[in-house]
């Protein structure tokens, strides 16, 4: 299986930076193994968007887009599960 490149936007990256440390460290874990399955179990996909799927990391979410043709995963957003759903 072929592994996938992960581009994260420069709002999560921002939005990783405000957590507590502790978090960050188990955001990035979490987003580094989306490069060897972009799909893992837990993982749920968004109604009415094609393609965009959501992870819980305790009380956050990582919202990313899969592209399987490019081989990318994109992450769009990281937050609080009471805040990341919300359009900005």
């Amino acid at each position: 299986m072929s592994r996938y490149r992960v581009e994260v936007a420069r709002r999560a990256v921002k939005a990783i930076r405000q957590l507590p440390r502790s978090d960050q460290q188990r955001i990035r874990a979490a987003v580094d193994l989306l490069a060897d399955e972009p799909r893992p179990s837990g993982c749920v996909a968004l109604a009415n968007e094609d393609s965009v799927f959501r992870v819980r990391v305790g009380a956050y979410r990582i919202l990313y887009e899969v592209f399987d043709g490019r081989l990318v995963v994109h992450v769009i957003r990281v937050g609080h599960r009471r805040d990341v759903y919300r359009p900005r």
